[in-house]
């Protein structure tokens, strides 16, 4: 098979149409928003009427009907004129974690139930999964989902949930069959207003401070059989389906974050002159910022393939994925580390909003399955 990045004219409008959106609509002052961690559900609206969260939705159930490739160049776009990245990754983890598994695994009356107030901003998603004993090991869980006459009953706690304090609706993962381990877990339906389920405090982190985060605790907390996602014990390839979109996609924003620190710290470099000449011929700098681009351009070309690959089957290889997700996420910490450096003291600067990206990018090497466990699946596929 050819393997094709061209771009129809219809996907560059979209692009063009994105860019000029995030610049219009999403350039409010994220430098405060950051230093509180506030979450803005008017940027989030904002986005729903241009499209954004329903992207990859079929028009029919609210959204765009975006491919996988053409989904990626729009979230690319988004990374290099927004400058939040906390409501970026939280756009992400709704889209991966929360419509993607609905749209694929749910039912007829659900997909027609939940999906449109996804795609139109009237909930907003998220998965529970991580709990606080688990984490690479992610289906080492002790959340119990206890069948009674007319549903199941939850109990247990989920934590480094992204979007819980402001979400609608949750995909939670729970064990209907311990006995079974992973082929027990079975996911769940959970809107905001179950009985039984508590919202914990948001979390202070030290970067993505715009997306909000919390534990989820369950107390006999009932879900009806309707709200059942897949069959009994379909957890694990709910969750692995999810994750798989995730991987290969989430850290498409980054790669036009990464190239807009290129072209931003460029202009600096030509600018700022010490010694009698602009700082970017000299070679300490210049070649700096020439590898910045390298990663840039690698980033964005295993960004691609591994849309394109998602795009020949119902699931990108492992492989395409993993790749992508380790070495983008390592990039983005290097260049941003690097357009710090470029800029010298003024780069340590909050003003400079480059320690920002720094504290940011950090994130990436850890969330959607951290760099190590991308190496193990790398590793596992060359029969390592």
């Amino acid at each position: 098979m050819t393997v094709d990045f061209g771009w129809s004219d219809e996907q560059l409008q979209l692009r063009d149409a994105v860019r000029a959106f995030a610049e219009r609509e999403l350039a409010d002052d994220v430098t405060q928003r950051d230093r509180t961690g506030e979450f803005r559900r008017e940027l989030w609206d904002r986005c729903a009427r241009f499209g954004l969260p329903g992207l990859p939705i079929p028009p029919e159930l609210g959204g765009q009907g975006a491919d996988a490739l053409t989904t990626m160049l729009a979230l690319e776009t988004l990374g290099y004129a927004c400058r939040d990245n906390g409501l970026i990754f939280s756009l992400n983890a709704h889209m991966w974690s929360a419509a993607m598994p609905i749209l694929r695994f749910g039912t007829d009356e659900q997909r027609k139930r939940f999906l449109p107030s996804l795609c139109d901003g009237t909930f907003i998603g998220v998965q529970g999964m991580t709990e606080p004993g688990t984490g690479s090991d992610a289906f080492a869980l002790t959340t119990r989902a206890t069948q009674t006459t007319d549903g199941y009953l939850l109990g247990g706690s989920k934590t480094f949930i992204t979007n819980a304090p402001v979400a609608d609706l949750f995909i939670v993962f729970a064990s209907t069959a311990p006995t079974m381990g992973a082929m027990g877990i079975s996911a769940f339906l959970v809107e905001r207003d179950n009985p039984g389920l508590q919202v914990g405090t948001a979390f202070e982190k030290m970067g993505l401070r715009t997306s909000p985060m919390s534990e989820l605790f369950f107390d006999d907390c009932f879900v009806p059989d309707e709200c059942r996602l897949g069959r009994p014990g379909n957890g694990m390839t709910i969750f692995n389906h999810s994750i798989d979109w995730e991987r290969a996609c989430i850290l498409a924003s980054a790669v036009g974050t990464m190239q807009q620190q290129v072209e931003q710290v460029v202009a600096y470099a030509t600018e700022r002159t010490q010694f009698g000449q602009p700082i970017g011929k000299f070679q300490a700098v210049s070649n700096r910022i020439a590898d910045m681009q390298v990663r840039t351009e690698a980033a964005r070309m295993l960004l691609y393939k591994a849309g394109w690959a998602k795009q020949q089957g119902t699931r990108a290889p492992a492989m395409e994925s993993a790749v992508a997700k380790l070495f983008i996420s390592e990039a983005w910490v290097q260049n941003s580390l690097d357009a710090l450096q470029v800029r010298g003291g003024y780069g340590y600067l909050t003003e400079s909003e480059v320690e920002r990206d720094v504290r940011d990018a950090l994130a990436s090497r850890i969330y959607s399955g951290t760099s190590d466990i991308q190496r193990n699946i790398i590793a596992s596929r060359l029969g390592l």
